[in-house]
């Protein structure tokens, strides 16, 4: 079993430069050989910044050095698809960040491809390595609240809540943009995760920005993108889910959820407004109980506790990628993980279109077919 550092290449210098980059540097089995933007001078300020050998504005230069054995991909989603699949046809592990891709055939096809090539492959639902949503994940399955009878989860933030903030791909529908990609992505993770497959959904979009300013021209510009969803799930095992996202509302609690069973509650929230790793906190309680906070044991509590509470949770999905990697074993989440999310995404805007409830097929059938 090779030990010894890992060269990765980071691709995308804004969530890129933020996360990814200290993350990696910060894990004991990876290194950071190599950055890419198109700009070739940006490419090598970022380099100089953070003490990274080599800069580059050629992609496909980059992930096929030998010292890069794995990459990560962190640019907008509608550049995911091209890109991942240069990395696995070149041999090399893949990290790649939510959405996987725009649309669940593209998705399909990289999971098979990183099949194939016998490649690692994860992506960033960081939300699985958050030490409140371990124990939550934990309670759940030891059976806490019984049988459900009803899933709440309210996701609400504000960083599209300024009018005046920029047009840019996120107002694009075409290119991934929206609340439903941006957050919506995490929380079909998220729901298969705790909860189990989907059976059917229903959604409704809405847009309450209906145009912003294009930097570039100085004139207002068409946002076709949601920035609030509603979201109706009925589970494989029957029971309801409702799902309110929205990015563009100033909420005191803003990332709630709460799980009815016959036998108790559990509540799983955060207020804080602009971290939204960090500030998690668990209560429960069994019928006839009062509602209680429960302690998060040490065992999941982040071994270092970084200012930006994504880097905290980054590391930790880097050390089980690292541990696959090692182990030549299938990691979850991998791209198995991202088509799910990414076919929810999918049946949720054909629903908002139609207006109708829409079934979800079976993940496995779906992925034989």
């Amino acid at each position: 079993m090779n030990q010894g550092k890992i060269g990765v290449a980071v691709i995308g210098t804004g969530f890129g430069q933020k996360v990814h980059i200290p993350g990696f540097q910060e894990h004991h089995r990876t290194e950071v050989v190599a950055i890419y933007h198109r700009d070739i001078e940006k490419a090598k300020q970022i380099a100089s910044a953070n003490n990274i050998p080599l800069a580059s504005d050629d992609f496909i230069e980059i992930i096929n050095l030998p010292e890069v054995q794995a990459v990560s991909i962190s640019t907008p989603p509608f550049l995911h698809y091209e890109m991942a699949k240069a990395v696995l046809q070149a041999g090399k592990h893949l990290l790649l960040e939510k959405p996987v891709t725009l649309n669940v055939s593209e998705a399909k096809e990289l999971y098979q491809l990183a099949q194939q090539q016998n490649v690692i492959a994860t992506v960033d639902f960081e939300f699985r390595c958050v030490p409140g949503w371990q124990l939550f994940a934990e309670l759940l399955t030891s059976g806490y609240v019984g049988n459900k009878r009803l899933i709440r989860i309210d996701w609400l933030g504000a960083s599209r809540a300024d009018a005046s903030r920029s047009w840019n791909w996120y107002s694009r529908k075409e290119a991934g943009g929206g609340a439903l990609g941006s957050l919506g992505s995490h929380a079909f993770d998220y729901i298969y995760w705790l909860f189990g497959s989907v059976r059917r959904l229903s959604a409704h979009f809405s847009t309450a920005i209906p145009q912003r300013i294009d930097p570039s021209t100085g004139e207002f510009k068409l946002v076709d993108t949601d920035d609030t969803c509603m979201l109706m799930l009925e589970l494989a095992d029957g029971t309801p889910c409702q799902v309110c996202i929205s990015a563009v509302v100033h909420a005191s609690r803003p990332h709630w959820l709460e799980v009815y069973g016959d036998k108790g509650t559990l509540v799983l929230g955060s207020e804080e407004q602009k971290d939204y790793i960090h500030g998690f906190r668990v209560w429960g309680n069994q019928i006839g109980e009062a509602l209680a906070e429960i302690e998060i044991p040490n065992s999941f509590i982040f071994p270092k506790n970084h200012a930006d509470g994504r880097i905290s949770a980054f590391i930790r999905v880097i050390d089980n990628w690292v541990k696959s990697i090692d182990q030549g074993k299938a990691i979850v989440p991998s791209l198995r993980e991202g088509v799910y999310s990414q076919l929810l995404m999918d049946l949720a805007h054909q629903s908002n279109v139609t207006s109708q409830w829409v079934d979800v097929p079976e993940l496995e059938a779906f992925l034989r077919n």
